[in-house]
């Protein structure tokens, strides 16, 4: 039993629901060329990372350690086979030797925590897929089911299959994207911990060598 005067309404939101397919399939295309990509990009750079092993920081610890001079540190730095934004931090931190201590340690600090901060937005958008992928998919899945069911009272059994077909189309590739996005996010999140571990245990070794110049 629908309440006098809510047929309207009714109306209203069922023409919106339906409208509102079209730009739910044309975002999940887009959501999908989006987590492709970032596919791509994370198989390039498994290919093309080379971390640093635990025994090449140890030696680089106590090369930086023991450097006498600015122009020592940066070359042991440059030498190394850490990525060029580590090295760009480092050498940052061993150009501003003549500051105060306290003031060294807070520049190597927000050096660190501004890298920090772009590495995290670079898996913004993968972050951002694993919730709105399946999202769209479950729009997707729903939104057609009405249509469907309606098509199903009077008979319509081809209208039927459609909408299902959408339905379980739109579902799968919500899941999928979610799914690729979460793989995503979770490699390079655990990637960009190491590198900033092992940039601050430098920056450390840093700022205690040239407290002793």
């Amino acid at each position: 039993m629908i309440l006098q005067g809510t047929q309207t309404l009714t109306s209203l939101i069922h023409i919106i629901s339906e409208s509102l397919l079209t730009p739910v399939v044309i975002l999940l295309v887009i959501a999908v060329i989006i987590v492709l990509l970032a596919f791509g990009g994370i198989i390039n750079e498994f290919i093309s990372r080379k971390a640093i092993s635990s025994k090449e920081l140890e030696e680089l610890i106590r090369s930086i350690s023991f450097s006498n001079n600015v122009s020592q540190m940066k070359e042991v730095i440059d030498n190394s086979n850490l990525f060029d934004y580590q090295k760009i931090i480092l050498n940052r931190i061993a150009d501003n030797y003549d500051i105060g201590k306290e003031a060294r340690k807070a520049f190597a600090s927000e050096l660190i925590s501004d890298e920090e901060t772009r590495l995290i937005k670079s898996t913004n958008k993968t972050d951002i897929l694993v919730r709105v992928g399946p999202i769209l998919g479950l729009l997707g899945t729903l939104i057609p089911l009405g249509p469907g069911l309606a098509a199903l009272g009077s008979g319509d059994i081809s209208t039927l299959a459609q909408a299902l077909t959408i339905a379980f189309d739109t579902t799968v590739t919500g899941l999928s994207v979610g799914a690729l996005a979460y793989i995503i996010s979770k490699f390079k999140k655990q990637w960009y911990e190491s590198d900033l571990i092992t940039t601050e245990t430098l920056a450390e070794a840093e700022l205690e060598s040239i407290s002793r110049w």
